[in-house]
C-alpha cells in the first residue's frame, strides 16, 4: 500500500539577473509530493530563527525538503551513498536546534 503524501505546486520566476536587469523567462512550475507538511516545517524554521532572517529560513526549509525527498525516494542510488550517513546526523542536529 502506498503512503499518502502531501501534494504541492512550486512556481519559480526569474525576476532579475545579477546586473539588475528584468528577466522575461517563462516561470518553471513543478508539482510534487512530499511526506512532510512543508508549511509546518517552514513555520518551525522561522520560529527557530537559525539564520536571523525569516526569508532565509523559508529558502532553507524548501530547499532541504525538496532535496531530502528526492534522496529518500532514491535511497538506493549510489549518488547518495556517501552523503546518507552525514545527512542523517545533520537532520538530528537540525531538529535539536529547531526544537530549542
Amino acid at each position: 500500500m502506498e503512503k499518502k503524501a502531501h501534494q504541492y505546486k512550486l512556481t519559480l520566476e526569474y525576476v532579475q539577473n545579477n546586473k539588475g536587469e528584468a528577466m522575461s523567462l517563462p516561470p518553471v512550475e513543478v508539482a510534487f509530493d512530499n511526506h512532510d507538511d512543508i508549511f509546518s516545517i517552514i513555520e518551525r524554521q522561522q520560529a527557530a530563527n537559525l539564520f536571523g532572517d525569516p526569508k532565509q529560513s523559508t529558502e532553507f526549509a524548501i530547499g532541504l525538503k525538496l532535496f531530502s525527498e528526492v534522496m529518500l525516494k532514491h535511497r538506493d542510488n549510489p549518488l547518495f551513498e556517501d552523503l546518507r550517513p552525514a545527512f542523517g546526523e545533520f537532520m538530528k542536529k537540525l531538529k535539536a536546534a529547531a526544537s530549542k
